[in-house]
């Protein structure tokens, strides 16, 4: 079923209802985060990480300006774990962001941590696990926060959530060493095995006729994007990332992973039929789709429970909204001329180990000795200077309350969908696909809407290009990375630190997160490498492995790979060979063909090719032929 915001019971129920007599409240929730197990396609019962006990995980709910309380246990018993609010700017809490080895350390097996934030923004978010590739494991879930001045209060009848995912068979510490693997160096990402509706295949949703109902669709896929459309009916877009929009019609819309969106649907004013809703999975994404793949998700609006649910009809084509033309509904002005402009280029490639990895810039991200804040909070006047957080953090310093400017040009053939943690921003210029890099001196290219689209997740498009702005006022330290959780864990990260000497003067770190990396025995104190002596010697920081040789890429590790195995198997073949018995008669028989070879090659002239060029010969191609690579 859908889950419905009428009715949604949180864990501090007498506290809520309290704090709300006096003005905003207080939300706690206390997670006990644990194994389960979960079937969610019908197909394959695996390990996957609970709360209290139970999955699908809870929808976290709150009130804007109230204070939301998280106190996790971690009895997962083998793998450390964070929680990330996804969207939440975490304003003067950039210590609650939780990016592991970012805002905090990892919480070991068997310790406690307690998130405190008040949450100042309204819409539709998520909360997931931000440490070692875990979320996919089933560790996230929606988090809605109301708002009782709504912009479109009274024109919808009532709130439901609905998740869209992808979901593998395999837990991530099973696929991540087959990923990142020397037999995977052009960095081929696992495709996965089902889409889901709230984690489940074939979701019902009761509706009424006549009524409206306000959406809010959130995609916590590790990789896939989805189409979403809902037969006979149109959506009305109301929200994307927190937030509010002009209404906009929708036929179809898209979503990557990390995107959420809020749509009104209004239901048929009879009861005759029931109708399909679809997410399809973008399989562009995919290197290769496997025989017999099932990309969609189906579910239903049902009017009438003795109706049958009828089959989705085929689309021909994908028609979703273009989000670029979204526009805030408090009409934000274009941010004027940056006073910082930071360019990333996307690449892929690999490196001297072989195995694959994404960069910007050509610096893959590495997870440092000391966590970045806790870099900034001890290194004094230093903390300014981009090199004491190291260079494999991809590191840079945002001056205070500057308009900040990010170009990302995509020099790969896929497309990313990049989020920004502690802001949403302008995107002032998306090319579509093929368009190259992003040339500031061409006029075509920066004619900026005057009222741009905001959101805190968006997709860059293949071999295309990406302009965003945002005003530095948020002082913390800030991931900005890709939501593919494959490209993540290859380093596609780097780090906004912004306003240093603010957050120092402001924030304080509790104790019980300082005690979280006494238990996983990592410092706290000094630069990227942990020296506090000398905060400008990086000596002992953690660095990804050297570059390729001049002249390896990705395509010629395959190709001596696969010759490498080719040449065993054959040595393999030709030692069995010479090493069965033949028998007698087939000795005898042998020795005559060779004896009758010898004899007709001292009779026949010395051929001018040798073997070796008269082999080459036989597969040259005519001089306009063209080979496909496979």
């Amino acid at each position: 079923m859908a889950l419905s915001l009428s009715f949604f019971p949180i864990f501090s129920v007498l506290l809520l209802v309290l704090s709300h007599i006096a003005g905003a409240a207080t939300v706690v929730y206390d997670f006990n985060i644990t194994w389960v197990r979960a079937n969610p396609d019908g197909q394959s019962e695996r390990p996957t990480i609970g709360i209290n006990g139970h999955w699908p995980l809870p929808v976290m709910t709150a009130t804007i300006n109230d204070t939301v309380v998280v106190n996790v246990n971690n009895q997962l018993g083998n793998q450390t774990t964070t929680l990330h609010f996804h969207g939440m700017f975490q304003n003067g809490t950039t210590d609650m962001d939780g990016a592991a080895q970012v805002s905090q350390c990892g919480i070991e097996p068997g310790s406690q941590f307690t998130y405190n934030f008040t949450v100042k923004q309204s819409g539709t978010y998520w909360y997931h696990s931000h440490s070692s590739g875990q979320y996919p494991n089933g560790l996230r879930a929606p988090f809605i926060v109301s708002d009782p001045d709504h912009p479109y209060k009274g024109q919808f009848d009532e709130e439901l959530v609905l998740s869209v995912s992808d979901w593998y068979y395999q837990e991530m510490q099973e696929l991540f060493p087959k990923f990142m693997s020397k037999a995977n160096p052009t960095g081929g990402e696992p495709v996965p095995q089902a889409a889901l509706f709230n984690d489940t295949q074939n979701l019902t949703v009761a509706v009424r006729p006549g009524k409206t109902y306000l959406f809010h669709v959130v995609n916590v896929a590790a990789f896939a994007a989805q189409y979403i459309w809902f037969e006979g009916h149109n959506m009305t877009v109301v929200e994307v990332d927190g937030v509010y929009t002009e209404k906009a019609e929708a036929e179809m819309i898209y979503l990557s992973a990390g995107q959420r969106c809020s749509f009104m649907v209004t239901t048929k004013n009879e009861t005759s039929t029931n109708y399909a809703f679809v997410g399809s999975m973008d399989t562009e994404l995919f290197d290769k789709v496997p025989k017999g793949f099932n990309n969609n998700v189906t579910g239903w609006l049902v009017y009438d429970n003795d109706k049958p649910l009828p089959t989705p009809v085929l689309v021909n084509e994908f028609n979703e909204l273009d989000d670029f033309g979204l526009v805030p509904y408090d009409k934000k002005p274009l941010l004027p001329e940056p006073d910082q402009i930071i360019t990333l280029d996307v690449m892929m490639g690999a490196l001297g180990d072989g195995k694959p990895y994404a960069f910007f810039q050509n610096i893959t991200y590495v997870f440092q000795k000391v966590p970045t804040l806790y870099t900034v909070m001890t290194t004094g006047e230093n903390a300014t200077n981009p090199m004491v957080y190291g260079e494999f953090s991809n590191s840079f310093v945002l001056g205070h309350d500057q308009i900040i400017q990010i170009v990302v040009n995509n020099h790969d053939a896929g497309k990313h969908p990049f989020h920004l943690h502690g802001h949403n921003f302008q995107t002032v210029a998306r090319s579509g696909e093929e368009a190259g890099d992003f040339d500031s001196s061409n006029s075509s290219q920066i004619s900026y809407p005057a009222i741009p689209m905001r959101r805190d997740t968006v997709v860059l498009n293949r071999n295309g290009y990406l302009v965003f702005r945002f005003a530095a006022d948020n002082p913390g330290v800030w991931l900005f990375h890709c939501h593919i959780e494959w490209h993540m864990s290859q380093g596609l990260i780097a780090t906004m630190v912004e306003a240093p000497l603010e957050i120092q003067k402001s924030l304080t770190i509790p104790q019980n997160h300082l005690d979280a990396c006494k238990a996983a025995n990592v410092p706290t104190a000094g630069n990227a490498a942990g020296n506090t002596v000398n905060v400008l010697d990086l000596t002992g920081a953690n660095m990804p492995p050297k570059p390729l040789p001049a002249g390896f890429t990705a395509r010629g590790i395959v190709a001596l790979v696969f010759s490498c195995i080719s040449a065993l198997a054959g040595l393999a073949v030709i030692a069995w060979y010479g090493s069965v018995d033949m028998g007698a008669a087939s000795k005898v028989a042998e020795e005559r063909r060779i004896a009758e070879v010898n004899q007709q090659e001292s009779r026949d002239p010395v051929s001018p090719v040798s073997p070796v060029t008269q082999a080459t010969a036989l597969v040259e191609l005519p001089e306009n032929s063209t080979q496909t690579a496979r």
